[in-house]
């Protein structure tokens, strides 16, 4: 009896223990050679995406700042044009009024019949357009003679024919401003993205620091997933107005 207890528990005590090949043939995923492939296949990655968005963000920052310089010349042009156009109005407005007192002679004049006095007053009236009224002010008489009303200044679009061109010009600043603004905007998100992929190379740059493999592969795996999150929200980003990488290839004859 005694021996045959012996013998069960030898049996017993080798059947917990598992067997070395058994050990040597299970098979693991993550060595260390290939974190360490993977670690520079990464840091290659991460290092051409950083130059690629610091390049873009700094060429939104050109693009902002010449944006803003044309918004500030043109609002300055406008605002000129705009004050020209204001004297010009108000020039004529005051020669309309001088205007008004001959045309109210005139028709006083058909009312009387006197042909003598008509033929005065109209020569009168049409030297006195011709040498003190805009071209604006000149159209708007004729549209009001041959419409029979009262006032030049009831000509449709009369107003933007003064103030057209300034408009136009303040309205474009306005746009350049905006697209500038939007530029700035773009350039401060390629900014945040370079930060993202220089912590993504600061969190490759120290895998080889832990000494325990499961460590670096956390750890890398963490780069990883900011690297694809910067670069999804990098594609997501437009481009410079404008950009086409190839006119960076041209030189000059």
């Amino acid at each position: 009896m005694k021996k045959e207890t012996s013998k069960k528990g030898k049996i017993a005590k080798q059947s917990d223990t598992p067997p070395e090949n058994a050990i040597k043939d299970q098979k693991v995923f993550w060595t260390t050679k290939k974190v360490e492939t993977c670690v520079a296949i990464l840091l290659g990655i991460t290092t051409l995406l950083s130059a690629w968005a610091s390049w873009i963000g700094s060429l939104h920052s050109g693009i902002q700042s010449i944006n803003f310089t044309k918004s500030n010349n043109m609002a300055s042009a406008g605002t000129a044009e705009y004050n020209s156009c204001l004297q010009l109005y108000i020039a004529d407005c005051m020669t309309w009024t001088t205007l008004s007192d001959y045309y109210y002679d005139l028709e006083i004049a058909k009312a009387d019949g006197d042909e003598s006095k008509i033929k005065f007053l109209t020569e009168k009236i049409n030297n006195f357009i011709s040498q003190g009224a805009s071209d604006t002010l000149t159209e708007a008489v004729k549209w009001m003679d041959e419409n029979g009303k009262s006032n030049p200044f009831e000509m449709p679009g009369i107003k933007d024919k003064y103030f057209g061109t300034a408009e136009e010009k303040i309205a474009e600043s306005q746009e350049l401003l905006k697209e500038g603004q939007r530029d700035n905007t773009k350039g401060d998100s390629y900014n945040l993205v370079s930060v993202i992929y220089s912590l993504v190379l600061f969190l490759l740059g120290i895998v080889g620091i832990f000494k325990t493999l499961p460590n670096r592969v956390v750890v890398m795996i963490i780069a990883a997933a900011f690297l694809i999150f910067a670069f999804i929200y990098m594609c997501t980003i437009p481009l410079p107005t404008g950009f086409d990488q190839m006119n960076f290839f041209e030189f000059n004859k």
